[in-house]
């Protein structure tokens, strides 16, 4: 078994109203990955989901779409990652993160959910901090009692262009992570 990334998760919320979000920044680089594998996610109920099971860069891999709630996006990746029996270090989870600036991604194993209630929801489910997050900027709206509103609005245009740009370079990371070549991944994507 390869001892790279193995699970590759994008968060964000289920449902049309939802889609183009802010909060959802991790689903669009999950769908991309599918869309570039010529692979096809499907709703799958066990795994509470959108999966496929797909060859990236020469790699098999997972990719999933949980279709729950933000909230309780651990369920589907508790699932999934017991199913396959995928280590939690082997796990990517893909998400928006208001402490980075539109347009910046960072890579980062272990830590806290920073506030995030997905990876709230994931460390709670798989009972460990220990797995990798491809943390996508989308900004802060400079006052803390209006982040819930502001993750869950679109995006200007500008800023999407800007997390869209973000998303680029961080799929140029993947083949690495697939690997197992953690340190060069983050040291490609952070300089």
């Amino acid at each position: 078994m390869s001892k790279g990334i193995q699970l590759i998760v994008g968060l964000g919320n289920p449902g049309v109203e939802y889609e183009k979000t802010r909060h959802n920044a991790g689903v669009w680089f999950v769908e991309e990955l599918a869309n570039q594998a010529h692979a096809i996610l499907r709703h799958t109920t066990k795994f509470q989901g959108q999966h496929c099971f797909t060859k990236l860069h020469h790699q098999d891999c997972h990719l999933l779409v949980p279709t729950t709630f933000m909230n309780h996006s651990g369920q589907a990746v508790q699932a999934l990652a017991s199913y396959y029996k995928i280590p939690s270090e082997a796990i990517l989870v893909v998400h928006d993160e208001i402490d980075l600036p539109a347009g910046e991604v960072r890579l980062k194993f272990d830590g806290g959910h920073g506030g995030h209630n997905g990876l709230r929801d994931i460390i709670q489910h798989l009972g460990t901090h220990k797995f990798y997050r491809l943390r996508i900027g989308v900004g802060h709206p400079g006052n803390k009692k209006d982040v819930i509103d502001y993750v869950l609005k679109l995006p200007a245009k500008e800023e999407r262009h800007q997390i869209n740009l973000a998303l680029q370079e961080a799929n140029k990371i993947i083949p690495l992570m697939l690997e197992g070549a953690y340190q060069k991944a983050m040291h490609q994507l952070h300089t």
